[in-house]
């Protein structure tokens, strides 16, 4: 039996009928039509369905829907701004952080939740944050150096993640 969801995702709410034991991922993908929330695993494993909830890094294929009713949900999505990339995005291009882009959206989320609660990581507190977050095709260099770069322009700037 299907049930009416009031969502916020990406500031913007959203009414959806689904059956009570469809995953967040799920309803972000199939209901609501935003494709950057990837899944792979299904398990929690990899890390590739990531998103924000309340600003912090939750693995969305392990979540049912109903869990998200009354919290902000961010997916990469609603990470850009009319202004352009967010500091991460533009990291990730820039410092050629991603190849197949399956992990990416998941990867930057996951970092973007690391920079709100500590704008000033070490590069080993970094690899461990995103140690939850698998990448088969770039060997993790280049993503560590991407977050590092969005953490220091952003300490530059005076800017939040």
């Amino acid at each position: 039996m299907k049930q009416t969801l009031e969502l916020k995702v990406n500031g913007q709410a959203y009414q959806v009928e689904v059956e009570p034991w469809k995953t967040l991922a799920w309803v972000l993908r199939e209901e609501l039509g935003l494709t950057g929330t990837k899944v792979a695993c299904d398990t929690g494993n990899c890390g590739t369905c990531t998103v924000l909830m309340n600003g912090k890094a939750i693995k969305s294929c392990l979540m049912l829907a109903l869990q998200a009713v009354g919290k902000e949900i961010m997916t990469i999505e609603g990470l850009a701004t009319e202004k352009g990339l967010h500091p991460l995005q533009q990291a990730f291009i820039d410092h050629f952080a991603v190849q197949c882009g399956f992990c990416t959206s998941g990867m930057i989320l996951k970092a973007k939740a690391l920079l709100d609660e500590n704008p000033d990581p070490t590069e080993e507190e970094i690899r461990a944050y995103l140690s939850g977050n698998l990448c088969r095709c770039t060997g993790y260099v280049k993503i560590v150096e991407a977050v590092m770069a969005a953490r220091d322009e952003m300490k530059a700037a005076g800017k939040k993640a």
